[in-house]
């Protein structure tokens, strides 16, 4: 529990804790002491649990007058940067010492029990922020990690007033995790997506102390289009090298459309409606970060025609009164594509011929069942020189001697057939399925590095 409201007296001591928008974003925590502000810079803000110690760098005293600052600190001077009261009001002193400080908060978003103390007897610098109560009953600890919620394919819904409509974007899904100004956005396979999305950052910074954990897309937008090209190339490049510096010439965005958890506090209990005004509350709207648009009141065939005169990939419907499972495919959300596409897992490669002598000529393609991996067909076009040479090269270090089909190749693509072992998921374009299951017309999309092959399952 929180400590007591009590009534406050003049004389108490005031605290005041400031969010500073500078090179690193932090949080001011002062207590007035003697006439001015004692104060620490805190990276993650104050702890919400007594399971938590945050990091507080003990600074040098500020005038008492600092306590009303709010506005921009001038670029060049130091602290340079926006700074805005997240909250103040007034504390009981228990113990200060030189090297400890228990004191009890009494504000509006920050009350209870916390104590500072010194990790070294050498150092005035290095301080720790440790809180001595609970914070409420309804606080509840950050997951590590949420599997998304997931579509099935279908047609689209129709009853009035049940569903909710919205654009289908053509990126990778994220689960993003802001803590502290913290960000993290997690792909389908488990991996940190920041790496190859640096500006992603940029939403920490926004949402400051609001902690959440956010549900959507990563995108590349040309002229207003998911470009998923380059998406791939930014998917495929990792450092801070020139090759880094040049794909940033196409910044991503995050496109927010669902919130899990927020400000301590679990939301995938709540329906879709309530989730939803959860988000646009949140007000995102950014260079790299947004909440597209919902559609309840117009039809879903309406808002699919608009999807495709917009070139985008189609529409999800969502049950307005449905809660989000994580990790399931659910029915309560459908989704409806103007363009087929299929996600496959590579099971070996055929040479090339011709102008493709010394290269590979096409990627042969399965998709898992409950027997083993069936062989859907081959892909031999949509590739770049250079996503030829580097498939080949991946490829190569994966090969083995076994078809990892559960049934004999067609004999002409068996002939001359490189096999490797399953472990990289791709995405085509094609026409439709075949009688005897192959896809036809399949045209190279890119590999999708950001699942697995035990998610790939047949789109009906």
């Amino acid at each position: 529990m929180g400590a007591p409201a009590r009534t406050l007296k003049r004389k108490d001591p005031i605290f005041v804790i400031q969010e500073h928008h500078a090179r690193a974003l932090h949080w001011d925590f002062r207590l007035e002491r003697d006439g001015v502000l004692v104060s620490w810079a805190l990276p993650r803000g104050l702890p919400q649990s007594p399971k938590q110690n945050h990091l507080a760098v003990h600074v040098e005293d500020h005038p008492f007058e600092y306590k009303d600052f709010e506005g921009d600190i001038p670029k060049g001077e130091y602290g340079a940067g926006h700074v805005r009261i997240w909250d103040h009001g007034t504390y009981e002193t228990e113990k200060w010492r030189r090297d400890e400080v228990i004191v009890v908060l009494h504000g509006e978003r920050a009350s209870g029990r916390f104590a500072l103390f010194s990790t070294s007897k050498d150092d005035d610098k290095n301080w720790m922020i440790h809180r001595m109560d609970e914070a409420s009953a309804e606080f509840e600890p950050m997951p590590e990690t949420i599997e998304p919620m997931l579509a099935t394919t279908g047609k689209l819904p129709t009853q009035r007033g049940r569903w909710a409509y919205e654009f289908k974007w053509d990126g990778v899904r994220a689960i993003v995790f802001v803590d502290g100004g913290r960000v993290r956005a997690i792909s389908r396979n488990g991996k940190d997506l920041v790496t190859s999305f640096p500006e992603l950052r940029q939403l920490g910074s926004f949402l400051g102390a609001t902690n959440a954990i956010l549900d959507g897309e990563i995108v590349v937008l040309q002229d207003g289009r998911p470009d998923f090209g380059q998406l791939q190339r930014r998917l495929h490049v990792t450092s801070t090298s020139g090759a880094q510096r040049r794909a940033m010439a196409h910044p991503a965005s995050f496109l927010a459309f669902d919130v899990l958890y927020l400000l301590g506090q679990s939301t995938m209990h709540l329906d879709y409606d309530a989730r939803r005004a959860l988000l646009e509350r949140l007000e995102l709207a950014g260079d790299t970060f947004a909440t597209p648009p919902r559609f309840v009141d117009i039809p879903g065939a309406d808002v699919l025609r608009v999807s495709e005169e917009r070139g985008l990939e189609g529409v999800v419907a969502k049950r307005r009164d449905s809660t989000y499972t994580p990790g399931t495919r659910t029915s309560l959300w459908v989704k409806v594509k103007n363009v087929r596409t299929q996600e496959v897992v590579i099971g070996g490669w055929s040479e090339g011929r011709g102008a493709r002598a010394s290269s590979l000529g096409a990627l042969l393609l399965g998709v898992p069942g409950e027997d083993g991996l069936a062989y859907v067909g081959k892909v031999g076009t949509g590739f770049s020189d250079a996503e030829l040479q580097d498939l080949l090269a991946t490829l190569t270090r994966i090969e083995q001697l076994a078809s990892p089909f559960r049934e004999s190749l067609p004999r002409a693509e068996a002939a001359g057939a490189h096999f490797v072992r399953p472990e990289l998921v791709g995405e085509v374009r094609f026409t439709e399925w075949t009688s005897d299951g192959h896809l036809r017309h399949p045209s190279w999309r890119g590999l999708r590095i950001d699942k697995r092959p035990d998610e790939v399952a047949r789109e009906s």
